[in-house]
């Protein structure tokens, strides 16, 4: 009798979950992922598991979950990401082997308050529009504290935040490009009303970050380390290389974007390893440890999950209709006034989707869509600036955003204490986020 009755609760209750709106199925896999990871401590089996149990949730078979996590994986993009992660990881370890990363770490500190240290290394490589960029960064800052006076908390919080001070607005991130041709916007008028969220963000990590870092003594650093009188051009070089790469093939040959955004680059990162052997001659030893590092395989492994977990999202449901489109549909039968809208269905898509492409593409044809046929200039520029700084604060808050991922992963923090840390300066940005586009109605009215 017993088994008579727990099958039709059971049934009750399966039902019930499957009915649930899709934007609390996926709110509810992410808080899942969080809770998984702090039980496990292993952020690879924590995405693997949930993503899995999602696909169910949205009702697809196990072969169905199978083909949807296949498809992803042998999409040539997919793979092209995976080489290109490859090798920021092990450019990155070839310029720690060879003293390159020391030595560029010692020539900032010694040109640039302590404080500053922490932020400028990773904002000089988020000009790299590069996939898991903060892997590549997270060394350095690791390095500007050799004398371990900074948590790896903090350390973990800086390296992710200056990471991303530039993709407001830099023209260079495949998410730029995107909203630039959904709203029409010059290059110019973009990066004039975008560029103000960018001081905003450093200012709000200056203020809630950088502050609790030691100020340290910068005429001790330059006296102690011969290093730090090396030029920063010379130890650059390798980054400079991939991005003078990147914006000359982009310029010369604009079909290899079409043909896959990494391509470009990816033979960037080729030449700037080349460039990095003429400049260390490092022995075939390094090389090996670079190439066959677990380190490098964990990380990738792990971007190739997320990646997955994202094409859960992105694929259709069993009857045809996309997540996206019925996240958009529940949204708005909530009765939300459209400004409210606009600010957040970006920061929920990219909460869920933890990409800059992912969120724009989502979530800007329905922002702007309520402006109506012909937008005055200032009604879009605030529209933009709203729509695009929630979802960039909700991509940068994402547990699935693969920065915070590799970044929670280098500094051995749990995903979840790395996240909530971030809230406060997060909250600081959209604050400044809804007075500039105040300010803007307010300037260019229309």
């Amino acid at each position: 009798m017993f088994a008579a009755w727990l099958s039709p609760a059971l049934s009750s209750i399966l039902a019930s979950l499957a009915a649930l709106p899709v934007l609390v199925k996926v709110l509810a896999s992410l808080a899942l992922i969080l809770l998984l990871n702090r039980l496990v401590k292993e952020l690879l089996v924590s995405v693997l598991a949930v993503t899995l149990l999602l696909g169910l949730w949205f009702g697809h078979g196990l072969p169905a979950v199978g083909a949807i996590a296949w498809e992803r994986f042998r999409a040539p993009d997919s793979l092209l990401l995976i080489a290109v992660l490859l090798v920021v990881v092990w450019l990155s370890s070839l310029m720690a082997e060879s003293g390159v990363m020391r030595d560029l770490v010692e020539a900032v500190r010694a040109r640039v308050p302590n404080r500053l240290a922490f932020a400028a290394l990773p904002a000089v490589i988020g000009f790299l529009p590069m996939p898991g960029g903060a892997v590549f960064s997270a060394p350095m800052v690791d390095s500007a504290d050799p004398n371990r006076a900074v948590s790896t908390l903090l350390k973990a919080q800086t390296n992710h935040w200056f990471r991303h001070i530039w993709e407001y607005w830099w023209p260079l991130y495949p998410g730029v490009i995107l909203a630039l041709e959904l709203t029409r916007l010059e290059i110019w008028q973009f990066i004039l009303v975008q560029l103000p969220v960018t001081l905003i963000a450093a200012g709000s990590g200056a203020l809630l970050l950088l502050r609790r870092i030691p100020r340290g003594n910068r005429g001790e650093r330059r006296t102690a380390a011969p290093s730090a009188r090396l030029s920063l051009l010379s130890l650059m070089a390798p980054i400079l290389v991939v991005v003078a790469v990147f914006v000359l093939l982009q310029v010369l040959f604009p079909g290899l974007q079409h043909l896959s955004r990494y391509v470009p680059m990816g033979i960037g990162l080729v030449l700037a390893m080349a460039v990095l052997q003429l400049q260390r001659r490092l022995p075939l030893g390094s090389w090996l440890r670079a190439v066959f590092s677990w380190r490098a395989l964990q990380i990738t492994l792990l971007v190739v999950a997320v990646r997955i977990y994202g094409a859960m999202i992105e694929a259709p449901l069993p009857d045809g209709v996309l997540p996206v489109a019925l996240l958009r549909s529940e949204l708005a039968l909530f009765g939300i006034p459209d400004v409210l809208l606009v600010a957040f269905l970006p920061f929920v898509c990219g909460f869920t989707m933890g990409s800059t492409v992912g969120y724009v593409g989502a979530s800007f044809p329905l922002a702007l869509s309520l402006l109506g046929p012909s937008p005055s200039f200032g009604r879009l520029a605030a529209t933009t600036v709203l729509a695009f700084g929630f979802g960039f604060m909700g991509e940068l808050l994402s547990p699935v955003h693969v920065c915070l991922v590799v970044t929670a992963e280098y500094f051995h923090i749990r995903l979840l204490r790395s996240l909530a840390s971030l809230i406060p300066p997060a909250l600081l940005v959209l604050a400044g986020v809804i007075l500039w586009q105040f300010a803007l109605r307010w300037l260019l009215p229309g």
